[in-house]
């Protein structure tokens, strides 16, 4: 990509935990993303928190346009979340019922803290992606708290290079994908992108 098409990532942290493992793996990602020059939009769901959603309300609060705005420009999002009783936290849920138009033709990652390894939470953060008709990396990336990261850092080589994977792997599919995404708005061809030109 150009100087003038840097990647734009979005990451979102799903947790609400004051001291959340989450955050702190997260941050890690971010870091590398703005390292590999990447543009990077942190939203973290305790500091800046989401209404219910409400589709009769939702779209008039007033935080929300801005928000918007700041889905539209991502072209790809790094999302963390717990792994609670098999599925995403309610503060990733609620940030994903906000949006879906927002979604369409751009890359989803996921990261889990889990105990189970968050299996059904990535496919769960698979299923949005493709109801959205989004992207989602083949992928996703578990770990345990207690194991993997300490004292608010990632702790273990084999968490250090799944994340190095996944930030490498976020940046050159999310470049292909952004790439392709912003032919189809500009190009003439029938595709699933054609209902947005």
């Amino acid at each position: 990509m150009s100087s003038l098409q840097v990647l734009r990532v979005m990451v979102v942290v799903g947790s609400l935990h004051k001291t959340s493992s989450t955050r702190d793996v997260l941050r890690d990602v971010e870091v590398q993303l703005a390292a590999a020059g990447c543009t990077t939009d942190w939203l973290d769901l305790l500091v800046e928190p989401l209404p219910l959603f409400n589709p009769d309300s939702a779209y008039h609060w007033p935080g929300y346009d801005p928000l918007k705005k700041r889905v539209e420009l991502a072209d790809a999002f790094v999302l963390g979340t717990p792994d609670y009783h098999g599925s995403v936290s309610s503060a990733m849920k609620n940030f994903l019922d906000h949006f879906w138009r927002e979604f369409t033709g751009k890359l989803f990652a996921s990261l889990v803290s889990s105990h189970e390894k968050g299996l059904t939470v990535t496919d769960q953060l698979r299923t949005v992606a493709r109801q959205c008709y989004a992207w989602s990396m083949p992928y996703g990336v578990s770990f345990v708290e207690s194991e993997d990261v300490k004292d608010g850092s990632v702790a273990s080589k084999a968490l250090r290079a799944r994340l190095k994977m996944l930030a490498r792997d976020v940046r050159v599919y999310g470049e292909l994908l952004a790439a392709q995404r912003r032919n189809d708005l500009e190009g003439t061809d029938p595709g699933f992108m054609a209902r947005l030109r």
